[in-house]
Formats: C-alpha cells, structure tokens, sequence
C-alpha cells in the first residue's frame, strides 16, 4: 500500500494533469485499504477473507459544469483516459452556479494536527482467529446460550488523499480493529438473538474477547421468553445502543442539502431551542484515535471542535461549499467526500455531552414505561420529524429494569421528542456517534 505521502503525490498529479488537459479546477481522491476478517461458528474457523483496493477519483470543472468520474485501474494509460474522459463529460454537462471548489482562503495551510489514527499494525490471521474464538467461547458459555451466529475479528488499514487545484493537498493513513460475537438462546421458537462488538483504531484498544462474548451471551440470555406492552403513553428509555440513532435524525435535517432544498423539519430552527435546556451535542474530528477523526474535511478545509447544540439551542447547519453558496452562509468544514461523486457533509465524533444523574435515578420514577434494546425498521420522516419504529426491550416498573418485552412500537414526533428529552450521566465513547442513556416522556407505545 503507498505512504500518505505518496498517496498525496498521485492524487496532486492528476489534479495537474486535469488542468493540462483544460479544467478550469479540479479535486482528486485517492483511496487504499487493506483488510483481513475472520469469521469462526462453533469453535471452528469458518472463514477468512483479505481484501485489498485502491480508487482514484477525480472532478473537474469547466466553467459552471461539473464532472466526476472514478476508476481502480491505476496504470498511467487508464489515468490519462480518465482525465481526458472526464473534462470532456464537464463540457457538456449542465450549469451549476453553486458547484465548485472550496474557497481557496479557508484551506487547511500547514501541518495537519497529529490524531494517532495509525498504530501500523498488521496482525496474522492466527492472532485474529484466536481472538474470534475467545470472544465466541465466552459468548457460549453463558448459561443459557444454545447456539451461535459467530464470531468475527478484523484488521484495516486505510490511506485517504486529497488535493485540490486551489493548492489544498493532504493524507493520512487510519488502522481499524474490530471483535464481535453473536449468539442464541433458548430453545424452538422462543430462541432470542443478542450480540456484542467492539471497534477501535489501536489494536491495544479493544475490549478483551472475554468481556465481548460474555456481554453477547448475558444480552441474548435477558431477552428471553418476552412478553408484551400494554398500548399507551408511557416514558421511553433508550439505550445507548439505540440512543444514537436519534442524533442520527438531527443530523440528516441540519445538512446544507436539507436546508437549501427545503426538506428538513427543522428548517426555521437555527438559534432557537430544539432540545431541552439540558441537551448539548458536539463534534469532535480531533479526538486522539477517534473512530472518526480526521485532521481535514472532504474539501480540504480545517476541522475542528463544534458545538452543533448547546444547552438546548441549535447553533449551526452543517454545510459543504456548495450549500453554504446557496444558503449564502460559509462552509462548516463537515464536508465529505467519497471516490466518486461531489462531496456532501458528515460529522466526525459526534457526542451529547452526559447529564448530571445516574440511570437509576433517571428512571426510579417511571411507574409504568419501556427500556429499549433494540429498534426495527425505518420509518423516520425526514421533512415532517414524525417518527414511528418498531422496537424490543424491557419493562420498566416501579423505577425498576423488570421482563423482556418484544413486538411493540414507539411513535411521536422528533420536535417534540427532542425537547422532552432527558441524558443520564453514563456517555462511553465506543461507536462513532456516542449517546448516554436517554428518557423522553410521553412517547406513544402500541403493544403487540
């Protein structure tokens, strides 16, 4: 695999080639990775897979018309025809007069910060196989557990490139580590599914196989024989888990893309309180060895801390060049880009910060209401926030955590949700976007 140094060279070269060839501007991208999974069931190795790519992509402009193109043949002939190919595409492709390049001023200038994103590991795929079959072994043997989906542990790593016409060129180099299990328990058709994963940039990083699998095996063993929910308005508590998916939602509707076409129900929100006066939500692209740092964005503009809620109001759009032109605004440095395409915009280690009680006290008051453990299906309307899932989980009676329930949906809306929203104090960062536990009221629960 090349250096980011390298990486960086190749992706600089075809801008230059691009400008030679006629664009006005140009961007490129240059992508590597190198990966090994191990898949085991039954304490036996079921399968090993290595993968390795590399995809250059370039978009060149010409005037106000845009082209991307992107290919894995890397060979000086098939560049060549690629940036031949996609000038001459730009040419008859039609205006856009808000496409193009970042702003040349607010480029990242000089040294990139240090993110400790590459601990330059490489294990065998022995070392991989036995930590699958620990982590299945202590998966199994919780009592209770009949059968197994697996185990499975991997190892990446990642080069990413981009250099622009305007004089952006940078790369960085990300490992990646993963450790799962999954399991079953009971018996027939009262067999219940749970599973555990882990994921981390440094090797040393990752929770021991042992506690992954016994964490699987206990999460199967607790959801079994469910019963159901009475239909009603009760409080919903979300675990972390599934917590996440609600920042998710905030996340679609504050795009540059949602706001300028006018897609988001929560178009007007900017400086007003979306959230309870005790909500914050930040973005974090330089949290050392982050699932998602990154020292720049998919245009090449400086990334940094934000504040995307604070105590309850939402402060920001999220905005790539090209939507903060339309919304007349300036980019955030949230831009993503991908091999092919025009960029669009993504957070990094999204996070709302814990409040101030514990999981007890956030639920010792609830009578009658639900722990959810596991959400299903879609059914999240971006434009109005109306918000209706199926879920499974547990009672919650007398401010207790009691049976597993299963087959019920929660409904509401998210502007309301959002603002009846409560966070206990128990944030972990183990995913990319990392929620503590969380209570809203008064959600609408149709039991099976």
């Amino acid at each position: 695999m090349l250096t980011p140094d390298q990486a960086r060279d190749r992706a600089q070269a075809v801008v230059a080639a691009a400008i030679r060839a006629g664009a006005d501007a140009a961007d490129a991208v240059f992508a590597a990775d190198a990966s090994t999974e191990i898949s085991v069931r039954l304490g036996q190795l079921e399968d090993v897979g290595r993968s390795e790519s590399g995809e250059l992509g370039l978009r060149v402009f010409v005037g106000s018309r845009s082209a991307s193109v992107a290919t894995s043949d890397l060979s000086d002939d098939a560049v060549a025809t690629l940036v031949e190919r996609a000038v001459a595409m730009a040419r008859e492709a039609p205006e856009d007069k808000w496409a193009g390049l970042a702003p040349p001023e607010r480029l990242l200038h000089g040294a990139p910060p240090l993110l400790d994103l590459d601990d330059h590991g490489d294990p065998e795929p022995q070392a991989l196989r036995d930590l699958a079959l620990a982590a299945e072994d202590a998966a199994r043997a919780v009592p209770g557990v009949t059968n197994s989906e697996g185990g499975g542990a991997s190892a990446s790593r990642s080069v990413w490139a981009l250099a622009t016409s305007h004089g952006f060129a940078g790369a960085y180099a990300t490992t990646g580590y993963g450790l799962s299990a999954s399991v079953l328990a009971g018996e027939g058709g009262n067999m219940q599914r749970d599973y555990a994963h882990h994921a981390a940039r440094h090797a040393s990083r990752l929770d021991a196989p042992e506690e992954i699998g016994r964490r699987a095996g206990e999460r199967a063993v607790a959801r079994l024989n469910p019963g159901k929910l009475p239909s009603g308005e009760m409080p919903v508590v979300f675990d972390p888990r599934v917590g996440s998916s609600l920042v998710g939602h905030l996340i679609g509707a504050i795009s540059g893309q949602s706001i300028a076409r006018k897609t988001s129900f929560l178009l007007d929100a900017l400086g007003s309180e979306v959230f309870a006066p005790g909500v914050t939500i930040r973005d974090d692209p330089h949290r050392p060895h982050g699932l998602r740092s990154r020292p720049f964005d998919g245009e090449g503009l400086p990334v940094g801390p934000t504040a995307i809620v604070e105590a309850g109001v939402l402060e920001t759009w999220l905005l790539d060049s090209a939507s903060a032109r339309q919304l007349g605004l300036e980019p955030t440095g949230h831009a993503a880009r991908g091999v092919g395409g025009a960029p669009g915009v993504t957070t990094s280690n999204l996070y709302m910060e814990p409040g101030r009680v514990p999981v007890s006290t956030l639920i010792e008051d609830i009578a009658d209401g639900v722990y959810v453990t596991e959400l299903i299906g879609q059914g999240v309307n971006g434009v109005t926030g109306d918000y209706s899932r199926g879920a499974a989980g547990f009672r919650i009676e007398n401010g207790r955590i009691t049976t597993p329930v299963a087959e019920f949906t929660i409904a509401d809306n998210l502007k309301d949700m959002y603002r009846r929203l409560t966070p206990a104090n128990n944030l972990e960062f183990r995913y990319g976007t990392n929620v503590p536990t969380i209570r809203i009221d008064g959600m609408t629960v149709a039991g099976g």
